[in-house]
């Protein structure tokens, strides 16, 4: 009998069964990954033509639509593998180091996720460019036929986007050892994982406004937890992971479970456009991919114990990737949406906007944008739950800073999803006024909540032995040399004043305007610039490199004037900016385009003086009041005899005096021979140095 043999035979039954039962808990995402291949292959083999002949357009080939559809899971896969690689070595490793990552095992899965993330992407740019205008690969040979393919349609687009994204993740986590590093490459992760989502079937038909607000969150959502659960299952391989960890896991899964599941409703919504749950193939999909997923997480993710084993993370990456699998699917069928009748505006906005546009309308005609909703109270909740905290624990939080914060999520609600939401799509004098709201007036009042401040005092500080946490997190976020950049008053006044140029006074403001995401990253793009600049110049928050009040001065009074200008410019300007998209909406009530360019020329030139203004005077209050407590401290300490100012001021009188005065003294001198230098020499004090005079005049 073999050794092997023999030995296995010596073993109790209870290690080898256990053995035997860790061999199939890590064979349980691969044969997930097979289900969700087989699931895709035969779905593709079985629509055949039909999906292309809905849609009237070519088949392109069985060769061409099933590498697309592979090549498409390949990469959903391996993209969320790789973002939720990074967001659990930044938030979900546990780890004594503060500021550092150990490169090596923490980025594990990340590097080779990103590689075939990368080849994955790269594939896809001339077979997607091949698939979504109906062409075969061969078509791609033709002289000048992949240069027009790829820019006839989104898709090849979105998928050079995730090229770039993986090759900067993937030569990066080669390099990276700082944690804001890792953070900062997981949120560019993101992008790439919305890229190829964005312009696809949420971007189409009636509310698709709202689909694409819920794919901003469930995207990443179940990218995310797909990586951080693959490595959790990484991890129990090597040995039982801390509690520490388990519950980190735990946590972002039920979050991610929370987020995907509500996102996808509302998509599902969207795409079903008013038909039946079963009435079409995207129904019946979805509502097998949330089931499924429920079935399995619910149990597991809801019970503690159950969360806590070896098998946990194994059984649930496998459903994920069949839930991914089952996302390919939909992707390929056109969904009901898609065959809604849909005019210019739904075309574009997503709604109708043919109600005139008056102040009563401007309140009543609503329409919630989910996306700044969500962040809005999520931003109220967290901040509620850190005074809680601090007053539970028996500290104090002033109540105007509180307020202030609250005011500032409650003005970007009401600009949001009141009648300023929808109707900053059709009027570009409602949207210079919703954007200088979100610039301007909104971040001026989140400022002066002071949430770092809040959150570093409502966090624990664990000891520098303890697992880096929130606090830690914190402390290390606004110290990295990332923020430094970030808050620089240079960079901060370019971006600041030149955003409104480089946007409005561009092309580029035509082709936003045209997509929902579009719209929303420029928006989000003016609410974060102008909360880095009022932060800088009146926020509580302490900056990483503090600007003195006159420097803080004139970073504002060198704003004003470039504000005024782009309202002139905006004013007196001949050509219509984004005619084209405000011609394509063809808005009756609208009237004049060159009209309604020229009030919103007049809403900046206002909208953007006024709180400048507003701020310049609330800075020299803010230093009037810092110099007046500083004179009463002086003379607080003056009464007390604490200030010694005056008495180091003569006492360093004193020792120049006597300095020079030993200086000018010389000793008493030996008469030397004719040509020999007559010295004099002082001794010095403690160490210094002899000094020593040359007297020339007998050489005269």
């Amino acid at each position: 009998m073999p050794d092997t043999t023999r030995a296995t035979l010596d073993r109790p039954a209870v290690v080898v069964a256990a053995e035997r039962s860790g061999a199939v808990v890590r064979a349980l995402p691969w044969a997930g990954a097979v289900v969700a291949v087989v699931i895709v292959v035969v779905a593709v083999e079985m629509l055949g033509a039909s999906s292309y002949d809905r849609l009237s357009r070519g088949y392109p080939g069985m060769l061409t639509s099933m590498l697309s559809a592979l090549l498409r899971l390949t990469a959903d896969i391996t993209g969320g593998l790789t973002v939720g690689g990074l967001a659990a070595a930044a938030f979900l490793t546990p780890r004594r180091s503060r500021t550092l990552i150990d490169n090596r095992r923490d980025l594990s899965i990340v590097r080779p996720a990103a590689t075939a993330w990368l080849i994955a992407a790269v594939l896809l740019i001339p077979v997607d460019a091949a698939d979504a205008n109906g062409q075969p690969l061969t078509k791609l040979l033709t002289p000048g036929a992949i240069g027009y393919l790829v820019q006839a349609s989104y898709l090849p687009g979105a998928w050079i986007v995730v090229s770039c994204v993986a090759v900067t993740i993937l030569v990066a986590a080669y390099l990276v050892r700082s944690w804001v590093s890792t953070l900062l490459l997981a949120g560019i992760g993101v992008i790439g994982l919305l890229a190829p989502v964005l312009v696809t079937q949420v971007l189409v038909g009636p509310n698709h406004d709202f689909g694409g607000d819920a794919a901003i969150f469930a995207t990443p959502a179940l990218g995310i937890w797909i990586g951080a659960t693959a490595a959790l299952a990484r991890r129990w391989r090597a040995s039982r992971p801390g509690i520490t960890t388990i519950r980190r896991h735990r946590v972002l899964a039920l979050a991610a479970w929370i987020t995907w599941t509500l996102g996808s409703v509302i998509i599902a919504a969207v795409e079903l456009a008013g038909t039946t749950l079963w009435a079409a193939p995207t129904g019946i999909l979805f509502a097998v991919q949330i089931l499924l997923v429920a079935a399995v997480a619910g149990p597991i993710l809801l019970r503690r114990p159950w969360f806590a084993t070896r098998t946990a993370p194994s059984v649930l990456l496998s459903v994920l990737l069949i839930a991914a699998g089952i996302g390919v699917v939909m992707a390929r069928i056109p969904p009901p949406v898609y065959f809604v009748p849909t005019d210019g505006q739904q075309l574009f906005l997503g709604y109708q906007v043919n109600t005139p546009l008056t102040p009563i309308t401007l309140w009543t005609a609503g329409r919630v944008n989910i996306l700044f909703l969500v962040i809005a109270i999520a931003g109220i909740a967290s901040y509620a739950a850190a005074v809680v905290r601090l007053r539970i624990r028996g500290d104090h939080w002033s109540n105007g800073r509180t307020s202030a914060w609250m005011l500032g999520w409650a003005s970007v609600i009401i600009t949001t999803s009141s009648g300023v939401g929808p109707y900053s799509s059709a009027s570009f004098a409602v949207h210079m006024g919703l954007h200088m709201s979100l610039n301007m007036l909104c971040p001026l009042l989140l400022v002066l909540g002071g949430p770092l401040t809040l959150f570093l005092r409502a966090t624990t500080a664990h000891r520098r032995d303890g697992f880096a946490g929130p606090h830690e997190w914190l402390a290390a976020l606004t110290h990295s040399k990332l923020l430094r950049v970030t808050y620089n008053p240079m960079y901060v006044l370019a971006v600041f004043v030149g955003s409104y140029y480089a946007i409005y006074l561009t092309p580029f403001f035509d082709w936003a305007m045209r997509y929902h995401w579009a719209h929303q990253a420029m928006t989000l793009h003016y609410l974060a610039i102008g909360y880095v600049f009022y932060a800088l110049i009146i926020g509580v928050d302490a900056p990483p490199r503090p600007l003195p009040h006159i420097g803080k001065l004139g970073l504002v009074l060198a704003a004003m004037p470039f504000h005024a200008f782009f309202g002139v410019v905006v004013m007196t300007s001949t050509d219509l900016l984004a005619g084209t998209y405000f011609q394509y909406l063809d808005i009756p009530w609208i009237g004049s385009l060159a009209h309604d360019q020229y009030v919103a020329g007049g809403v900046a030139w206002a909208a953007g003086e006024l709180p400048l203004i507003v701020v310049v005077i609330a800075l020299v209050t803010q230093w009037a009041k810092q110099d007046s407590r500083q004179a009463k401290r002086i003379d607080r300490h003056a009464d007390r005899g604490l200030d010694d100012d005056y008495e180091q001021y003569n006492a360093m009188l004193g020792k120049l005096t006597t300095r020079d005065t030993g200086t000018a003294i010389a000793q008493p001198r030996e008469v030397s021979a004719p040509g020999e230098h007559q010295t004099t020499d002082r001794a010095g004090v403690g160490d210094r140095p002899t000094l020593t005079v040359t007297d020339h005049r007998k050489q005269l």
